[in-house]
């Protein structure tokens, strides 16, 4: 079932002061104009649970201005709750009781960097001396890591099983946690690329998930030495399990593999490879949306499938019961229950609508009570709300698209301002319910459509594949052919038209107001990627396992048409033709839409002369979570829209987002970006040495996630006439690695690379300006082909001593290319000599040049090596590696 609260698209807005409309006007019939805090201050109280066994019921309360976690009796009123966490800085997104009802578990990460620690806190220790709350516990204790929750098993109540990416930034090794003490054992070293791990019912490592070479779905069966293949699915379809079965043996399944266009719910036996079919959409309208099970039994009691309106479908006849008698409490209501106690009597449970934020409740099965905890959102008066319609018409190409239109109550549905506000994703759906954000905005006056364009998942994958390499193209179309809707239907004033959206629909603002020019009059891009080739360059390493599969459904940035397709539909590249007012919002620690693609784009406008506004929250990530950025969002944003559309809008702000505006608003006169390096320019460094044939050894170690490893290094290089053959062989705690690289004998250009590390094989030709070769990693071998754009430099095994061999002096400096075998595109890097230091290793002290080597074009990586003046040696090495979430590796030649 769906969440009672849709996440609420936030940014930050510029502030505009002068209007060419008359901004207060009053509007007869209109509601009263409501305090902007009513839809994004903080809740009053949100996200209700009770614990497993009844006793008590946590939930999230601003506390500082930041919501905190509280804990009370269930029979107590909430004044009487005690506060838990005492965060002041950012809110807690999410938490959960431990199966046993002793803890609390919740996660955070710094600045919205998205890094998330698992935390514990015992809601009713006593806090340490001079402290207001509980001591709480960093379960995952790793800087720059992103832990995962993949289990907490009903049998095993002090024990979760997280994935930790600290060995690696790219993929999660898997953990058990004591939750009482702590401690940490690795279950599995994640060397075959898995992307998740599934658990039966008694705690059981039974599967895992890959994604092969091809972007295929791999569903494994764990072996105790390794995994057997048991279902597949291309990557085009969907495979998704969903949980084991009581029976142990069959788990259900979400898959649409096959002619099947609608997602169904199958249970899967992988010892027989026998697929039951358990249900798909009786109406054969919607994918599968929802299983829900009973904590007391694990059976499937209920489906649910999100249409125009979410339907549900019961299994259980007691449940069925259950739910009839609330559905008659709360008519023209959902009901979605929140949490439940472990024997399944006592639920909770929230009743809402378009038109209302919700009312949760208490409700015991066996004597049927029924007792309000709170209303989401008390202070928002219900009778102004507007209602949510359901709306669908033809596209560019005749093709069906679903929206929801949210119109101003009072007035007359006819020449209205409007916003169109795409979802982000894009591989997601809007869907009915109360949506603050279209609240508020139907509150100042405007109609807002929300359209579910090509691409957008729940509508089968016909739909869903219908958006693949369309970006800009056709999905914008399913865009503008709303707007076009909402005009024929005389809904809309054609001159009084925005678009605004976050992430994919901050994307979207962008492309709107590029390729169709004329169509908008204000436009908003939250968190917006304005180049698609510099977005898929810049995604974080934990979405590693995806990246094939942005490259088939968005397009190939290492094919000749892939990226020549990827730059047309690109802002950036057609910036020129933007003239429609736009505000540009960012956060500055944004994993996945890096500040870049912000800044660039209003770079490009103001070289232009062009004006743009632009504000950066230096304390957020992919959206503004802290309350005092969301309001100096919609502080701006209302009064930007009023001035170039003519709705309403609230001109006071409280003194601490009135200054919180002034804090993130910059000037784009200011704005610097990295300065580019010209590709086509770069060549291939002149050695003016040679190497030497020998073996050589350093020793080192790892340092991750506050962890040492221990490692060596062995580097031969062999004289082969008119090459040189250099292997270097490295030992670590969780393997060997083996790399070899042959290179021109005189220019020291790479011509072969083979890379062996577990089941991965790497072997590569570099000839012509052009890498090919194949690449293994550990299921069947894929080809590897890409345009280098020139010669490689010091890439690989033996790079080091090739920088050795340039004219190395104080103030040298130069460019060359790698090849990122992971992403398989060139690298731009630079050398730079920084100095000359006493160096002392085990091998002796030497007076050595220290030469930094740094990304040329924007990467976080670094590496210095000191060379000895007299010997052209390398004889110490210190490299910090942001794909292994920024561990540093050190080493020190031996004698």
């Amino acid at each position: 079932m769906k969440k009672y609260l849709r996440p609420v698209l936030s940014g930050a807005l510029a502030l505009v002061i002068s209007s060419a409309f008359p901004m207060n006007a009053a509007e007869p019939g209109l509601p009263p104009l409501l305090d902007r805090e009513l839809f994004f201050g903080n809740p009053e109280i949100a996200g209700a649970t009770l614990s497993p066994d009844g006793q008590y019921v946590a939930f999230l309360k601003p506390w500082s201005d930041t919501r905190n976690i509280w804990v009370k009796k269930r029979g107590e009123p909430f004044d009487a709750a005690r506060r838990v966490t005492a965060e002041t800085k950012r809110p807690i997104p999410g938490f959960f009781w431990s199966r046993d009802s002793r803890l609390i578990l919740y996660v955070k990460d710094n600045d919205g960097d998205e890094n998330y620690n698992v935390w514990a806190v015992d809601p009713t220790a006593s806090p340490a001396s001079g402290q207001e709350v509980p001591p709480s516990r960093n379960l995952t204790d790793a800087k720059g890591v992103r832990a995962l929750i993949y289990d907490v098993p009903k049998k095993m109540p002090d024990t979760i099983f997280v994935g930790l990416n600290d060995r690696d930034a790219a993929w999660h090794d898997l953990y058990r946690v004591t939750i009482s003490t702590g401690q940490r054992e690795l279950i599995r070293k994640n060397s075959d690329r898995i992307a998740a791990w599934m658990f039966d019912l008694d705690g059981r490592l039974r599967l895992a998930l890959r994604t092969s070479d091809q972007g295929d779905t791999e569903i494994l069966k764990v072996l105790p030495d390794g995994f057997q293949t048991v279902y597949t699915c291309n990557v085009f379809e969907t495979a998704s399990p969903e949980r084991f079965h009581p029976d142990g043996k069959r788990f259900y399944l979400q898959t649409n593999k096959g002619d099947p266009d609608l997602i169904r719910l199958v249970l899967f036996d992988p010892e027989t490879g026998k697929e039951e079919l358990v249900e798909s959409d009786p109406l054969n309208r919607v994918d599968f949306g929802q299983a829900l099970f009973s904590e007391a039994t694990d059976e499937l009691v209920a489906t649910a499938y999100e249409d125009d309106r979410t339907r549900l479908y019961f299994r259980d006849p007691a449940w069925e019961r259950d739910y009839r008698w609330l559905e008659a409490r709360f008519p023209g209501k959902e009901i979605n229950p929140l949490s439940s106690t472990a024997d399944d009597r006592l639920w909770l449970i929230v009743a809402n609508s378009d038109t209302d934020p919700g009312e949760v409740h208490l409700f015991d099965r066996g004597t049927r009570q029924l007792t309000l905890q709170y209303r989401v959102r008390e202070r928002i008066p219900r009778e102004h709300m507007a209602e949510m319609k359901p709306v669908r018409y033809p596209s560019s190409d005749g093709l069906e698209i679903p929206a929801f239109l949210t119109l101003p109550k009072g007035v007359p549905a006819k020449n209205l301002p409007a916003l169109v506000v795409p979802h982000g994703g894009p591989w997601a759906r809007d869907g009915w319910g109360f949506n603050n954000l279209a609240q508020f905005l139907a509150n100042r006056g405007y109609a807002v459509l929300q359209p579910n364009f090509r691409g957008s998942t729940g509508y089968g994958k016909k739909f869903l594949n219908a958006g693949n390499n369309q970006w800009g193209d056709k999905m914008q179309d399913d865009v503008t052919w709303g707007v076009k809707y909402l005009v024929a239907q005389g809904i809309a004033d054609p001159k009084r038209v925005g678009i605004m959206g976050g992430s994919y629909g901050g994307y979207a603002t962008l492309a709107g107001v590029t390729f169709t020019p004329d169509l908008y009059a204000a436009a908003v891009s939250i968190v917006g990627p304005s180049s698609l080739l510099t977005l898929l360059d810049s995604i974080p390493p934990y979405w590693e396992s995806f990246r094939i599969i942005f490259h088939e459904r968005m397009g190939n940035p290492n094919t000749p048409e892939g990226k020549a397709q990827l730059v047309r539909q690109s802002p950036l590249y057609s910036a020129d033709k933007i003239r429609t007012p736009l505000l540009v919002a960012q956060g500055a620690n944004d994993p996945r839409v890096k500040k870049a693609e912000s800044e660039q784009i209003v770079v490009a406008l103001r070289d232009r002369g062009f004006p743009v506004e632009y504000l950066c929250a230096p304390d957020e990530g992919h959206g503004f979570a802290r309350p005092v950025n969301s309001m100096a969002v919609w502080a701006a944003a209302e009064r930007f829209f009023a001035k170039h559309l003519g709705g309403r809008f609230q001109e006071d702000a409280t003194p601490e987002v009135s200054a919180r505006l002034r804090e993130i608003t910059v000037d784009p006169k200011t704005v610097v970006l990295a300065k580019p390096v010209d590709e086509a320019a770069v060549g291939v460094p002149k050695p003016v040495a040679t190497l030497k044939a020998g073996r050589s050894t350093m020793q080192g170690k790892l340092e991750a996630g506050g962890q040492e490893m221990p490692m060596t290094v062995t580097q031969t290089i062999e004289d082969q006439g008119t090459a040189w053959l250099i292997t270097g062989t490295a030992k670590l705690p969780f393997g060997e690695a083996v790399d070899q690289v042959t290179v021109d004998k005189t220019t020291l250009v790479p011509r072969k690379r083979l890379l062996k590390q577990g089941p991965a094989v790497i072997e590569l030709t570099f000839e012509g300006g052009k890498a090919a070769g194949t690449m293994a990693m550990g299921g069947d071998p894929r080809e590897v082909s890409v345009e280098l754009g020139g010669d490689l430099f010091a890439d690989g095994v033996g790079g080091h001593e090739a920088i050795a061999a340039l004219p190395l002096a104080e103030g040298y400096s130069t460019t060359f290319r790698n090849f990122d075998l992971m992403q398989q595109k060139v690298r731009l890097k630079q050398a730079r000599v920084a100095g000359v230091e006493d160096v002392t290793v085990p091998a002796g002290t030497f007076k050595a040049w220290k030469v930094e080597i740094t990304s040329a074009d924007g990467g976080a990586d670094s590496t210095t090596v000191w060379i000895a003046q007299e010997s052209r040696q390398v004889v110490k090495t210190r490299a910090t590696l942001p794909q292994m979430a920024g561990a540093v590796m050190t080493s020190e030649l031996l004698p």
